[in-house]
C-alpha cells in the first residue's frame, strides 16, 4: 500500500493517511479548506471551501497517480443548514465531463471549527505513483519515503 499524508497531528492521533493506494484503486480521507493551525479558510462560503478541499484531495490522489479524470466517485460533507447549492456548482465546475458517482448530505457536525464542508475522492488509476509517496508492507511499516501532499493541512478529522 502507498500513502500519503499531510503532515496533520491528527493523522498520527487517529492513525490514518491523507489518502491511500493499493493496486489501481485510491481512496482521499476527508478533507477540508483548513490552514496550517487548523482553522478554517474562506469562513462561511461554502463554494470556496468546497473548491479549496478538493484542490487538496486532487493533489494527494496526484501524488499516488490519479488525474481528476480517473476520479469515480466523490462525497461532499455539508454542516447542516449549510447552503447546499455553492457546494454543489463548486463540483460541477471542477468534475464537469468527468461526471463521477457523487452524494451530498448534511452532517449534523463537522470537527473542525467553522468548517462548512469535507470531501472526499474514490479513483481508479493505472499511473505511476509520484516519488516520495510511502510504502507500507503488510505488517503495516512505513518505508522511509512516506510523504505528504503539496497542500499542508486540511485535516477533517
Amino acid at each position: 500500500m502507498h500513502t500519503v499524508r499531510s503532515g496533520s497531528p491528527f493523522e498520527s492521533l487517529a492513525s490514518y493517511s491523507r489518502a491511500a493506494r493499493i493496486g489501481d484503486l485510491i481512496a482521499v480521507s476527508g478533507t477540508a479548506a483548513l490552514d496550517d493551525r487548523g482553522v478554517a479558510l474562506f469562513p462561511g462560503d461554502a463554494a470556496a471551501q468546497t473548491r479549496e478541499a478538493f484542490a487538496r484531495a486532487l493533489d494527494a490522489a496526484a501524488a499516488l497517480g490519479a488525474r481528476r479524470e480517473d476520479v469515480i466517485r466523490t462525497r461532499i460533507y455539508l454542516l447542516a443548514g449549510t447552503e447546499w447549492r455553492g457546494a454543489v456548482e463548486a463540483h460541477g465546475e471542477l468534475f464537469r465531463g468527468v461526471d463521477p458517482a457523487n452524494t451530498t448530505l448534511h452532517v449534523a457536525e463537522l470537527i473542525p471549527q467553522d468548517c462548512l464542508v469535507e470531501v472526499e475522492v474514490d479513483a481508479v488509476t493505472s499511473g505511476p505513483v509520484a516519488a516520495g509517496a510511502g510504502a507500507r508492507t503488510d505488517d503495516g511499516a512505513a518505508d522511509a519515503g512516506d510523504a505528504g501532499s503539496t497542500r499542508g493541512g486540511g485535516d477533517a478529522a
